[in-house]
């Protein structure tokens, strides 16, 4: 009788413990899957800009494999999960931190291959001005004369403005009064545009330097005339080569000449 009771005391011992060594499994399982849960999140989040980062959660899984294992299945089978995982991690981490090297040699944006990118990009493309209509046509002359200093640019053309569509002040004090032709190809800015445009560009705008510009181009007499008076002439090709930095801004193009008495 007294064995049977030993007996039965024993087979009660054995099933609390198995009752306590499920619970310590149901709270690393927990744990486990908590763990996995926050190791995904940070990975997915911080891989591309924190790889060792990633890495970390992932070894942070692997211990907690191991720990699950070594109650549940014994610490052979924990060995070899910890092994898989943690060369998994390494893997990651690896492959994350290869990733500039290669992305630099390749000529990636990465790191400073962005950096060498940038610098070989030409910043300046191809405008079609004589797609625009007047007003933007102004606009965009306007806007170069402020991207090669004359920070003061603005448009002014309208109703009533005499001639002057752009007014400014160069880099060095000159007064800039400029007139925009937005002509069709085949209609030349003529002898006639340039006569009124010289009027009133020195004695009414107070102009240093005057500047007509043109998606067309200008017949010989207004040439002449221009050349007399001072008057910068910028065709279809001058803006191009002006607008892509190929040539100088016109206010650099000639010394202002004042006009001829009389003209």
């Amino acid at each position: 009788m007294g064995a049977r009771i030993r007996g039965g005391g024993s087979g009660g011992r054995g099933r609390a413990f198995d009752l306590r060594r499920t619970a310590v499994g149901f709270v690393f399982l927990a744990l486990l899957v908590c763990g996995a849960g926050l190791a995904v999140r940070s990975a997915a989040a911080t891989a591309e800009r924190h790889p060792v980062l990633a890495g970390i959660c992932l070894l942070a899984l692997a211990a907690g494999v191991v720990v699950f294992l070594r109650v549940r299945r014994g610490r052979r089978a924990a060995a070899r999960a910890a092994v898989a995982a943690v060369e998994a991690a390494y893997e990651v981490v690896d492959a994350a931190l290869e990733e500039p090297a290669v992305a630099e040699s390749a000529g990636l944006p990465g790191a400073e291959g962005a950096d060498h990118m940038a610098d070989d990009l030409d910043p300046v493309r191809p405008v079609d001005y004589a797609a625009m209509d007047p007003y933007d046509f102004e606009e965009a002359v306007a806007a170069l004369c402020r991207r090669d200093g004359c920070t003061d640019a603005e448009v002014v053309g309208g109703a009533g403005d005499l001639g002057a569509d752009v007014l400014a002040t160069t880099p060095d004090g000159q007064r800039l009064v400029v007139q925009c032709k937005r002509y069709t190809d085949g209609n030349k800015v003529g002898s006639q545009d340039l006569q009124r445009f010289g009027g009133t560009c020195y004695a009414v705008h107070g102009a240093d330097t005057a500047v007509v510009v043109t998606t067309s181009d200008f017949t010989e007499p207004a040439l002449e005339y221009a050349e007399q008076c001072g008057i910068v002439c910028v065709g279809l090709d001058e803006l191009g080569a002006w607008s892509e930095g190929a040539a100088p801004p016109p206010w650099y193009a000639t010394a202002p000449v004042e006009p001829a008495a009389g003209a």
